[in-house]
This record gives structure tokens, C-alpha cells and sequence, in this order.
């Protein structure tokens, strides 16, 4: 990391929706807050939680300093809605493989 910026992952307890045109895309009990600085916190869900059967690989691709790649998916009429870190550089490792989307309703916490 360089001086001044933070990244953590945490267990959440928050119960997490995600829809998109009127559909359930994730729903989860089990989200990972992955918090960095001067960024908004980040719901990062586990693949069993997340309805990856309606989501399409895209050939985006991007790259953090601080996590690593990330590879993208979409829905019909959004482009690149999620993404994951399916190789995440070690100090965000929790978060390998989980999805994460750029909508995530609170619905309840534990």
C-alpha cells in the first residue's frame, strides 16, 4: 500500500440484495465490506449467492494497484454491471472469486 491509503476486508452482517430489471441477481447473508480509501464500501458477495447463471462474461478487464485484475460480467442492458477478482493480490485474498456489483441494496443486518 502506499502512505495514506487502507484497504480492509471484513465479514459483513448485513443481508444484501441485488436486482436489476426487476430481478433478483445476488441475495446474501455473507457479504465481505472490502473498505479503501476515498472509495465507497464495496459488497463483495460469495459466488453460491449470486444468480451467475444469468450473467455473461465480458472482455472488460482492469487492473488496481492495490487488489489486482478484475474481470467483468454483464446483463442484458448493462454492460459490465459486476466484476470480481478471481486472482486478488494477497492483502485483499478474501475476496477471491466473490462478486461484486456496482448496486447492493441493505435490505436487514443480523
Amino acid at each position: 500500500m502506499t502512505a495514506g491509503h487502507r484497504i480492509t476486508v471484513e465479514q459483513g452482517t448485513e443481508h444484501v440484495r441485488v436486482t436489476y430489471g426487476g430481478r433478483v441477481l445476488a441475495e446474501s447473508s455473507r457479504p465481505l465490506l472490502l473498505r479503501e480509501t476515498g472509495l465507497p464500501v464495496r459488497y463483495y458477495l460469495p459466488p453460491d449467492d449470486v444468480r451467475t447463471d444469468l450473467l455473461t462474461p465480458s472482455d472488460k478487464r482492469t487492473h488496481c494497484p492495490f487488489k489486482g485484475y478484475a474481470s467483468y460480467w454483464s446483463v442484458p442492458g448493462a454492460a459490465d454491471l459486476v466484476w470480481a477478482y478471481l486472482d486478488p493480490k494477497p492483502e485483499v485474498a478474501a475476496v477471491k472469486g466473490h462478486f461484486c456489483f456496482y448496486e447492493t441494496e441493505v435490505v436487514g443486518s443480523r
